[in-house]
């Protein structure tokens, strides 16, 4: 037990720390009530209204997107994205929602929904995509998890609750093990848990839904057939690239053969309406000009995941040699060498990438904790500072800092946010770290 001398901050909650809070109550059966879902019309067990997810959404989707490397730098296709996804909300069972579609720079084979209506699509899977319908069919599906209400319904069963209250704060849900690791280590945040891993009932109600919203914007309803056809395709290739993908959306040969069987059936009529292939390409054209660096990535992941870093670096340069500025191949070079412990070099990708995105915050966070390990502890703490502004509220930020100004001989400000950090975060190495400079500087009593 400690106490606190004057001077100190009042000990304020933050609003992670509350989720958690909020989410144990949950699982606990703490709270209670039930809703009309949206889409079946009928009554169901939900602990988590409408405003919770919004809430939820927006507490969270912004670490997934920048642990996803942000979203994508080329402004024209993520306005089409934009628009595109639009299009199809207005004719969902929840249009009211505060809907928002983008790319984000990840390679891996993935899309995703956050319970308010936060939708992404990774560079990975536009590449697979072939036109605009199926670009619909594949931010429908995920329309379709949202209104159907998939995410709120297991935490209200407490699937997700107990994931939450143990390790929302550093889960990683979109990397390679190595790359997890790495991320763990450096007390990045991620929101892999609220990525749910859906049923295979959840997916067949949002093929359902996705294909229904697909035909009501307009689009054919090939776009849905021949995106579950490319799906069906991947998932019996076992490629690293799409594992995430498989894992939190199970595919089936029943999940194609029902799409066929809806176009086939209810939504013939739609059959003949378009799919809008070139102006997909003309919006995809310079992400396919650098297709063969977004491979050499995926390629560099995989070999990450297998602790073989001397490969994985082959293939970055690759990667880099064939797009010099892309951000998500800086800052994988950059983690790269980190996990080797080369944290010159680290820090000098990281540099790289931060001047490639200066607006997306994982760089600075790279930066910032490789320059603790070269000692460079003016560049860190300005590093963790830019990365607060950009991305607030990771909890590891107040220690870090605090290093830093440790490192600079700043014992105030250091204590300042040793404090700061042990309100949030009791146990640990770092905890255990900041508790005994507070002692050792007088600041604290045992």
């Amino acid at each position: 037990m400690v106490t606190r001398r004057d001077g100190f901050p009042p000990p304020g909650g933050v609003s992670r720390r509350q989720f958690i809070r909020w989410s144990a109550l949950a699982a606990g059966g703490l709270l209670t009530g039930c809703a009309v879902n949206p889409v079946t019309g009928r009554s169901q067990l939900m602990l988590v209204s409408e405003d919770q997810e919004i809430q939820l959404d927006r507490q969270n989707s912004p670490y997934q997107f920048s642990s996803d490397y942000g979203a994508l730098q080329d402004a024209a296709l993520n306005r089409y994205i934009q628009q595109t996804g639009m299009q199809l909300a207005a004719h969902t069972h929840r249009p009211q929602m505060p809907y928002s579609f983008r790319g984000v720079n990840a390679t891996y084979v993935n899309a995703y929904a956050f319970p308010g209506g936060s939708i992404a699509a990774t560079r990975g899977i536009l590449l697979k995509l072939q036109n605009e319908a199926e670009l619909a069919a594949l931010l429908g599906h995920e329309l379709g998890h949202v209104n159907a209400r998939h995410t709120a319904e297991q935490m209200s069963k407490g699937v997700l609750t107990q994931t939450l209250v143990g390790g929302l704060a550093i889960a990683a849900g979109t990397q390679s093990s190595a790359l997890a690791e790495l991320t763990s280590q450096l007390g990045m945040l991620g929101a892999g848990a609220l990525l749910a891993s859906y049923s295979r009932d959840n997916e067949r109600q949002a093929d359902a839904l996705g294909m229904e919203y697909l035909v009501r914007a307009g689009y054919g309803s090939e776009g849905f057939v021949g995106l579950m056809n490319m799906l069906n395709t991947l998932s019996h290739q076992q490629a690293s690239a799409t594992a995430l993908l498989f894992s939190t959306h199970p595919m089936s040969t029943e999940r194609y053969q029902t799409a066929l069987a809806m176009a086939g059936g209810q939504y013939r009529h739609a059959s003949g309406q378009p799919l809008y292939r070139e102006r997909y390409m003309d919006h995809t054209a310079g992400l396919r000009t650098i297709r063969p660096a977004i491979e050499a990535m995926q390629n560099g992941e995989k070999e990450m995941g297998a602790q073989n870093y001397s490969a994985a670096e082959t293939q970055f340069r690759s990667a880099l040699r064939a797009a010099p500025g892309d951000y998500t191949g800086l800052v994988l070079m950059a983690k790269c060498q980190l996990v080797q412990k080369k944290f010159a070099e680290g820090a000098r990708y990281a540099q790289s990438a931060q001047q490639a995105y200066p607006e997306e915050a994982q760089a600075h966070y790279l930066s910032g904790f490789a320059r603790l390990s070269t000692k460079d502890y003016e560049g860190a703490y300005r590093a963790f500072t830019r990365y607060d502004g950009l991305l607030s509220g990771n909890p590891n930020i107040p220690f870090f800092k605090g290093y830093a100004q440790e490192g600079m001989q700043h014992k105030k400000e250091a204590a300042e946010n040793y404090y700061r950090y042990l309100q949030v975060v009791r146990e640990g190495d770092k905890a255990q770290h900041a508790y005994r400079r507070l002692v050792e500087w007088g600041y604290l009593q045992k």
